[in-house]
């Protein structure tokens, strides 16, 4: 019986204030759309700066959020939590497309078309590929061993989600650009990201489980 209780509490500690962070995703769609629109009226349709500006926006604005939850909770002193763990993870992971971006343009890729799926899908998902590691490691760290992390990792809704939504995800952008869809403005580029931006869905899984307990 105090098996079961253990566990269950455990659960709990695994999954609470995910609450918060799905509280987070819509204002960096409203800001990333928002800005795409006002660069579209300005002339800015294919501007560089820009389309960072609004992938940042549409893709991370709310790893900047969340960031900024871990952050603070850190600074409260509280005890680790998976959802602090996701969110160290998110924003550890915003600075990688900016780098595949600039890389890629250097190397004469061209960003429009079907060869330059992959950077609107960094954009969107590499905060949540880091907060995927991040969260192995929560459970490494509170495991200890690799065989029951991976055990406890294969179990755990939140974790599987997010390994779904970054194998799914890069596929479904490059069926849009290989059926004729291209970013050729910074309005579309911002749709673009927000579509494949679906990070808002392991956090509502965790609020889920938070609400049925």
């Amino acid at each position: 019986m105090n098996e079961v209780n253990e566990e269950d509490s455990e659960e709990e500690f695994e999954t609470e204030d995910f609450s918060e962070l799905v509280r987070y995703t819509i204002p960096g769609y409203i800001a990333g759309l928002l800005a795409g629109v006002l660069l579209d009226n300005y002339g800015y349709q294919r501007s560089a700066l820009g389309q960072w500006l609004v992938r940042t926006l549409s893709g991370e604005g709310e790893s900047i959020f969340e960031g900024i939850y871990s952050i603070r909770h850190r600074l409260g002193n509280a005890d680790g939590t998976m959802a602090e763990a996701y969110g160290w993870g998110k924003l550890f992971g915003i600075v990688i497309p900016w780098l595949i971006d600039i890389g890629s343009r250097l190397a004469g890729i061209d960003v429009y078309g079907i060869e330059g799926f992959y950077i609107p899908y960094f954009y969107a998902l590499s905060d949540q590929i880091g907060a995927n590691i991040s969260g192995m490691l929560f459970l490494k760290k509170k495991e200890g061993l690799w065989s029951t992390t991976v055990n406890r990792y294969i179990h755990h809704p939140v974790m599987l989600s997010s390994l779904t939504i970054i194998l799914v995800v890069p596929l479904g952008l490059l069926s849009a650009r290989f059926l004729g869809f291209s970013p050729a403005n910074q309005t579309f580029t911002a749709l673009e990201t927000i579509v494949a931006n679906l990070c808002w869905i392991p956090p509502l899984v965790g609020w889920l489980i938070e609400r049925k307990k």
